[in-house]
């Protein structure tokens, strides 16, 4: 996936897509059609375009001044009597299969690859209102410390919640999640509201959080310990005998008796909170029958001025639980009603980094014009998630904690002894889902091939 409509709207609008150490250009040519060529200039190799362009009207090259069409047709080369060979047959731009999905354009180097919509397969039937109709309303970039394959794993599968997000432990279902692969795509199933079969909970998770407040205090669910924010990046943690310790966010140790902290109960508590979200509340459902009716009422009836009574077709679980796919080898979307939406690639050649791209894109009923899309925010690797302010202080909160995890996986994989990793056999269905496909790809003759000894081999 190279792009999305949006990103492209008017005549001239280009969109540069960097993929590993591949750079394409994404163009709109006319208002029914798009193209995309390599981002190279056909005399010394100059990339065209250093960045996303509006409304160009040629491509010129900054070096010396070459110049092509919109559709890649050779417009002009400087001093071209120097260069008797130059012919608009022979050096006009070579386009790249491009196909558009939904709203969304796919490109393939490979002038034989196999249609998108084969490929695709019947991915399309899983959501009733289509990507094309979805609007970006957000969009962040952020550098990961560790390879794309481990960073799109951490949002393959709800196993690690009880270990890296504790604080959802009162209204989700973790370890009785639903897992299905089809083709070249996989669907995770997690509904919301009940606990966690971790927990001793039966129906009412509140006490964890005494004064009601998502980021102030938790006590931890399964521990018993009570965090409370002091203040940013100090953390008290006190256990049920009243002994007590403060730490930092980063669970590293400053005062008292209690010597150890869950790191990221301290990263939930002890974190930077987008302004003005400080005392956002966290209401656990004292009946979760009642809160996941309740509340797909309340977002059906939030919709219904724009949807009109097509929302009453909606399930409680579209509009409740968390329903995300993958769609090999490297996008998440979640379900109709969740806006967000994955994109994990490499950061380069550097097979130690990668970049999580983050969207939110949501729908619209026909006959909305389309907004304009959410400028991309860029964070580098020291960045905090809550830089990113669009995205609200849960998910980048969220996404902090996984955070925790990303460098000392990649950490941890060069000193496995092993020198592999093992899959839970359900559980991380999504990811064994994953690697088979990426091995059958691998294996077949379209595989690029390279001497090159691999500085990180692919986990099995």
């Amino acid at each position: 996936m190279a792009c999305h409509e949006s990103d492209i709207p008017n005549i001239g609008d280009t969109y540069v897509y960097d993929i590993a150490s591949l750079s394409y250009l994404i163009v709109r040519v006319s208002k029914n059609e798009v193209k995309a060529f390599p981002n190279a200039c056909l005399h010394r190799g100059r990339a065209l375009c250093d960045n996303h362009r509006k409304e160009l009207k040629v491509f010129r090259c900054p070096f010396h001044g070459w110049s092509w069409h919109l559709d890649g047709r050779l417009k002009e080369v400087p001093g071209h009597w120097d260069f008797p060979t130059v012919t608009e047959e022979e050096y006009s731009l070579q386009e790249i299969r491009i196909d558009n999905w939904d709203g969304f354009f796919f490109i393939n180097p490979d002038p034989d690859c196999e249609p998108l919509a084969d490929f695709i397969g019947d991915f399309g039937r899983h959501f009733q209102i289509p990507f094309s109709r979805r609007f970006k309303a957000a969009h962040l970039i952020k550098r990961l410390p560790c390879n794309w394959k481990v960073a799109q794993e951490a949002f393959m599968e709800s196993y690690h919640v009880v270990a890296t997000h504790p604080e959802l432990l009162g209204s989700f279902c973790d370890v009785n999640s639903k897992y299905d692969v089809w083709g070249n795509f996989s669907r995770a199933m997690s509904a919301s509201g009940y606990p966690s079969p971790h927990t001793d909970l039966k129906e009412n998770a509140q006490e964890c959080y005494p004064d009601g407040k998502a980021y102030q205090s938790m006590t931890h669910m399964l521990s018993g310990h009570i965090y409370r924010r002091i203040e940013e990046n100090i953390v008290e943690v006190e256990l049920p005998n009243g002994k007590k310790g403060r730490f930092t966010e980063h669970a590293e140790y400053i005062e008292g008796e209690v010597k150890s902290a869950d790191i990221q109960m301290c990263s939930w508590v002890g974190g930077k909170i987008i302004a003005g979200q400080e005392e956002d509340p966290m209401v656990y459902p004292s009946d979760p029958a009642e809160y996941r009716s309740s509340t797909a009422m309340a977002r059906r009836n939030a919709m219904r001025d724009q949807f009109g009574d097509k929302v009453d077709e909606i399930s409680d679980a579209d509009l409740n639980d968390a329903i995300y796919y993958s769609v090999f080898p490297n996008i998440s979307p979640w379900a109709d009603f969740n806006p967000i939406f994955y994109r994990f690639r490499p950061d380069g050649d550097n097979p130690e980094q990668s970049l999580h791209e983050v969207m939110y894109l949501i729908p619209l009923p026909d006959g909305v014009p389309m907004p304009e899309a959410a400028k991309c925010t860029f964070l580098d690797i020291d960045d905090d998630y809550t830089l990113a302010t669009d995205i609200g202080s849960n998910l980048a909160k969220i996404f902090n904690q996984d955070g925790v995890n990303h460098k000392m996986v990649q950490k941890g994989l060069h000193s496995n002894p092993k020198g592999e990793t093992i899959f839970a056999s359900y559980q991380e269905t999504k990811i064994r889902h994953f690697h088979d496909t990426l091995n059958t790809w691998l294996k077949s003759d379209k595989a690029p091939r390279s001497k090159k000894k691999p500085r990180l081999e692919t986990v099995k």
